[in-house]
């Protein structure tokens, strides 16, 4: 009979324990919101942006000088562009923000930032290490958003396509 109280005391316990864990990161359903990272992986030659310049209302910003003109050999004018970062919107996801950044320069994509990304918990820390230098490296081989999501990190690389689509968008790219 003591066996039978211990084991049904001990049951109740467990299931009053696991009823009253809260695991939602939405901070409207009571959870803690994830952190943010502000920073991010670069791939390619980075055009420094201005410390003053404020944070991104979703046009894009030129980095450098306006386009010049040159005279070649021949006497004819050949432009060089200068290049322009385009910041994407912040693309809230479940795990937390992602915000990504593309330097254009004569209609290419020569390098992507991504400023804001997920970084609550050590998982997010864990697999965002690897899966952004991973879809930026793929950004600048495609020169596109048409990219493959990265396996287990399937809610970043969501966030990160939409927001480089948006940037894509602002710059005139497909």
């Amino acid at each position: 009979m003591r066996r039978i109280v211990l084991w049904l005391a001990a049951t109740v316990t467990i299931v009053v324990l696991l009823l009253g864990y809260h695991t939602s990161t939405d901070p409207q359903a009571g959870g803690a919101q994830m952190p943010v990272v502000r920073g991010g992986a670069t791939a390619g030659p980075a055009v420094p942006a201005s410390p003053a310049s404020p944070r991104s209302t979703g046009h894009h910003s030129p980095t450098a000088s306006k386009a010049t003109s040159k005279r070649s050999n021949g006497g004819s004018a050949a432009r060089t562009h200068a290049a322009r970062t385009y910041s994407g919107r912040t693309v809230p996801t479940e795990r937390g923000p992602v915000e990504v950044r593309i330097d254009i320069r004569s209609g290419r994509i020569t390098a992507v930032r991504v400023p804001v990304h997920p970084a609550g918990d050590p998982r997010s820390l864990q697999i965002n290490s690897s899966a952004i230098p991973q879809l930026v490296q793929e950004t600048v081989a495609a020169q596109s958003a048409r990219i493959d999501m990265i396996s287990g990190a399937t809610i970043t690389s969501e966030g990160y396509r939409q927001s480089l689509q948006s940037a894509l968008d602002q710059a005139g790219i497909r």
